[in-house]
């Protein structure tokens, strides 16, 4: 890549380059290598809770598959319980897990309720994520303060128009700004 962008590659400041460029994608795409079972690490309990449960505003960074440009946001995540919940930790791990592969966020946003839903069969689960696109900013159209906010519904939060009115307002109460 160097000397197709017409540097040489033997320049002081470029010579450990492709070695800090491999190390800086494979830490970006760490979620290729973590084991979903090994992730939850038995932490799945036994509790008699059948209320809505939100993590909001987990951070997260991205690569999205089409130009490899950093996508940067945050999710939020809700799941009513059936008589199991998962340890606070876990889930912005499993934000994380999905998060650092090539991705869009269409699929990302699927891929967390889809996993959370096998895991915990719960009555429902709700994930919200919104993210600024470096593809979007800094190439093509260039437009700066534009956000995409993408969704999954799934069981009780896709039928019952008050559990999900619950989780948006949850989501909604003082959301700080998205920062670089």
């Amino acid at each position: 890549m160097l000397i197709a962008f017409g540097e040489n590659p033997e320049r002081q400041g470029l010579i450990r380059t492709p070695e800090r460029v491999a190390s800086m994608y494979e830490e970006l795409l760490a979620g290729y290598r973590v084991d979903p079972v090994e992730l939850i690490n038995e932490a799945i309990f036994d509790v008699n809770y059948d209320e809505m449960v939100v993590v909001r505003d987990i951070e997260f960074y991205s690569l999205c598959e089409h130009h490899m440009l950093p996508f940067i946001g945050r999710a939020h995540v809700a799941y009513i319980p059936r008589g199991k919940v998962i340890g606070l930790s876990k889930i912005p791990r499993v934000v994380d897990m999905f998060a650092r592969r090539l991705q869009v966020q269409e699929r990302m946003t699927r891929q967390i309720a889809d996993f959370l839903n096998e895991v915990l069969h719960p009555l429902g689960v709700a994930v919200v994520v919104e993210a600024i696109h470096m593809c979007a900013m800094i190439r093509g159209v260039k437009k700066h303060n534009s956000r995409m906010t993408t969704s999954t519904m799934l069981g009780a939060f896709r039928t019952s128009m008050a559990t999900r009115m619950e989780f948006l307002d949850n989501i909604s109460r003082s959301a700080e700004p998205l920062h670089i």
